[in-house]
């Protein structure tokens, strides 16, 4: 562990500097992090720190996800539940299927190769879209649309995911029983959250030490998602669930006002070095892919998971276009060019049994549709939303709009 001190000096060293840089350049901050971590890739003495995905699910996923649903009204986010769970749900497994469907056809990839390919890559993931909208400055509906989106759907996809495996290593295909282990997962992963979430903070309202609350959401964050996880549950659906309890009551508390301002700061700082760490990390990883060797596949890829979202987003939306949760053609856009691949993609792609088939093909291919994500969308999001965004949707600067 000490000898991983220096590297990780190293890394956080150059992501302020890339801090620096980003903001004067008026770039993403997530590319030009991608970008040092390619750099940092074929120095001497590069850092011995690799991307895993047990890094990304144990060390960087709880705080980044507890982070952001810190900040989500909840009571904005209910209102608009109707449409984010349907996004988050029908929405995925439908951009799933039709990435699936064309890796097969048109790829060739066998069934079970393009099925879990299609579900790993469907989901948008909160570190991307969260990191890539806060950058553009973008807040008020579309904000909350995107980000709770991008953190339910991640449950979606991670059940799906294991789902998938199971009948890919040859579980039971009875539709009863995998529907019956769906929700037992998502609803088993929320109730973690519920349960250490409400422990936790009644534990905190007996305090008025700063420190000692900081404590507790930090428990709350890896605790509810180490709990679920130990159960076969969702971990992330646990930590969101915690995470909006813990930001629902220290904004209608008394008990926490004094506090709030240093539980928000501590998590503002924990947000900016685990996104920091792993784009640096996805950037080094990225360096190392045969990209060379799959360029149809990833082109095809790329094209299928962005018609994907498309399918996925309009269809939904037209549901509700005559109710008072119409989601505008403007926003419809933004969310299917703000669909954002990253973090939670090459998790569930580095951890997959080496049996599977097409097993290098589809992790190289992961980091290509994530690279197309960072650089491509990321890039181009701002001018989109400044473009397509309402004014009082979209800010002068990242660095002026505070959560």
């Amino acid at each position: 562990m000490t000898s991983k001190l220096p590297d990780l000096g190293l890394l956080l060293f150059v992501a302020a500097v890339v801090a620096i840089l980003t903001r004067r350049l008026r770039m993403p901050y997530t590319a030009g992090l991608v970008l040092a971590g390619i750099g940092l890739h074929f120095l001497p003495g590069r850092p011995d720190v690799q991307l895993s995905k047990d890094l990304i699910f144990s060390v960087f996923l709880p705080p980044l996800v507890f982070e952001a649903a810190l900040y989500i009204p909840w009571r904005e986010l209910r209102t608009d539940l109707p449409v984010v769970g349907l996004l988050a749900t029908v929405g995925v497994l439908l951009a799933a299927a039709i990435t699936a469907a064309g890796m097969h056809y048109a790829v060739g990839w066998d069934w079970s190769g393009a099925i879990i390919f299609g579900i790993l890559i469907s989901a948008t993931d909160p570190v991307s879209v969260i990191a890539s909208f806060k950058e553009a400055g973008v807040h008020g509906r579309l904000r909350l649309l995107v980000e709770a989106e991008s953190l339910l759907n991640d449950g979606t996809a991670a059940v799906a995911f294991v789902v998938a495996l199971s009948l890919a290593a040859g579980a039971s295909s009875n539709s009863v029983v995998i529907g019956g282990e769906f929700l037992l997962t998502f609803g088993g992963g929320i109730l973690c959250g519920l349960a250490v979430g409400g422990a936790l903070i009644a534990f905190a309202a007996r305090t008025d030490d700063r420190l000692v609350e900081i404590t507790f959401t930090a428990l709350a964050a890896y605790g509810s998602f180490f709990l679920a996880e130990h159960w076969h549950l969702s971990g992330v659906l646990a930590t969101l669930t915690a995470g909006l309890m813990t930001g629902s009551y220290s904004s209608s508390s008394s008990v926490w006002a004094s506090g709030r301002e240093s539980v928000e700061s501590f998590w503002d700082y924990v947000a900016f070095v685990a996104n920091s760490l792993i784009f640096l990390l996805i950037g080094a990883r990225m360096a190392q892919q045969p990209f060379g060797g799959v360029w149809v596949p990833a082109l095809a890829a790329i094209l299928l998971v962005t018609l994907g979202r498309a399918a996925a987003i309009y269809p939904v939306c037209a549901i509700f276009i005559r109710s008072r949760l119409k989601v505008s053609l403007k926003h419809q856009h933004v969310l299917v060019w703000g669909g954002l691949r990253g973090a939670l993609a090459l998790a569930l792609a580095l951890g997959l049994p080496s049996e599977v088939p097409h097993h290098d093909d589809i992790v190289t291919v992961s980091f290509a549709v994530v690279a197309f994500s960072i650089f491509a969308q990321g890039l181009t999001m701002r001018p989109l939303i400044r473009r397509l965004g309402e004014l009082e949707e979209v800010g002068a600067d990242a660095a002026d709009v505070r959560r």
